[in-house]
């Protein structure tokens, strides 16, 4: 090495790449905590790209790698059989056609549970296909049909439906019970349900269960049932609906995607 070479490093020691690379860091551990530690690299560089940053996706992932930031990863699934005759109280109408064009379409809905020190927590939850945005929820102690009326009833308050909507479950109890079925009388909506056991036909209700467990309630240990109630709702209107962003949504949020397809209606 030349002393002229030794003397300008002691200088200078970081180039400019470095200097950029540390301040792009700043960005991306910005972005990961914001997210509760759950993005990954994609939409990560989705954030940064917003912010006006112009750097692909490899060095951001690069970045991530050397500093130990990991998006959440998921459960794995269960074996098992799936399959079964249709029930009696709705068919499936349907039928995996998860895409739809419009809001207030077609809706799904879904029951789960969260182990808390003082017992389970049961949560229902009503989607919108079109956004994937949680339009009801409910949380109760015991899975009765309330709990699953009760989500439905606050998506029907929110939303105010014009014409009649299909609202897909599966096979539980709350679904097919009478006071359920004149819920759905009462308010335009036409049931449909999942072959029995088959859990790929509720899929969307499915995958939203499996990203609130794996990026927000794997994390937690809840001391009781309102701990676990005030978490769940944090993850779904403060995270989830406004901010995370989903692939299905040209990796947008739930209510920016539909934001935008109002303005295009009102700009016909």
């Amino acid at each position: 090495m030349h002393p002229s070479g030794y003397y300008a490093w002691r200088a200078e020691p970081k180039s400019a790449r470095a200097k950029d690379d540390q301040r792009l860091l700043g960005l991306i551990k910005h972005s990961w905590l914001e997210s509760g530690g759950v993005y990954g690299y994609r939409k990560i560089h989705a954030d940064l790209r917003e912010l006006g940053e112009c750097c692909g996706r490899h060095r951001v992932a690069r970045m991530m790698r050397a500093e130990g930031l990991r998006s959440q990863t998921g459960y794995r699934r269960r074996p098992g059989r799936y399959g079964g005759k249709p029930p009696i109280p709705a068919p499936n109408r349907l039928e995996r056609k998860f895409n739809v064009s419009e809001p207030n379409r077609v809706w799904v809905t879904d029951i789960t549970y969260i182990r808390t020190y003082e017992g389970w927590l049961y949560l229902a939850v009503v989607l919108d296909l079109f956004s994937r945005q949680v339009i009801g929820w409910s949380m109760k102690s015991r899975m009765s049909s309330d709990l699953a009326i009760d989500a439905l009833l606050m998506a029907v308050w929110r939303r105010k439906p014009k014409q009649e909507v299909m609202i897909h479950s599966d096979q539980g109890s709350q679904f097919s019970s009478s006071d359920w079925q004149s819920f759905l009388k009462a308010n335009h909506l036409v049931g449909s349900m999942s072959r029995r056991g088959n859990c790929h036909d509720n899929a969307v209700a499915e995958s939203f269960f499996q990203l609130l467990k794996r990026e927000r309630i794997k994390r937690r240990i809840y001391g009781n049932r309102d701990e676990a109630r005030s978490d769940v709702f944090d993850y779904i209107e403060m995270f989830y609906n406004p901010k995370r962003r989903h692939g299905f949504t040209e990796k947008l949020s739930s209510v920016e995607f539909e934001r935008r397809y109002f303005l295009r209606q009102d700009g016909l």
